[in-house]
């Protein structure tokens, strides 16, 4: 890890701050790890309930929507934590509104289904 240095520059912030990033980068991991198992759950046994196209597609946006926030929480992580060495603010992150937009797709989705 000696040639990977991405906090070049700046001063080491309070180690607080540092783990409270971690901890919410973790968080988004694991909140992006039940969207990549929801995904494969629900292609691997929603045959009952839901059509193949329907099952198919919904267990594809959980897919890319998992790989989404992990990729963007990384970057995140990354952003915040070179914020604070540079005594910045800490960047907007983008992941709830990815986060919810998938939800809301998928809930909607779900509830037409499960009426019809």
């Amino acid at each position: 890890m000696r040639l990977w240095k991405p906090f070049r520059s700046g001063e080491d912030p309070d180690p607080r701050f540092t783990l409270a990033n971690e901890r919410t980068y973790l968080a988004w991991v694991r909140t992006a790890t039940a969207f990549i198992a929801s995904g494969v759950g629900l292609e691997a046994f929603g045959g009952d309930i839901l059509s193949e196209s329907v099952r198919s597609g919904l267990a594809a946006l959980l897919l890319v929507g998992g790989a989404l926030i992990a990729i963007t929480s990384f970057v995140h992580w990354i952003s915040a934590e070179r914020a604070l060495r540079a005594e910045r603010s800490l960047p907007v992150p983008v992941m709830a509104p990815v986060v919810g937009i998938v939800l809301v797709i998928c809930a909607t989705v779900l509830v037409v289904e499960v009426v019809n």
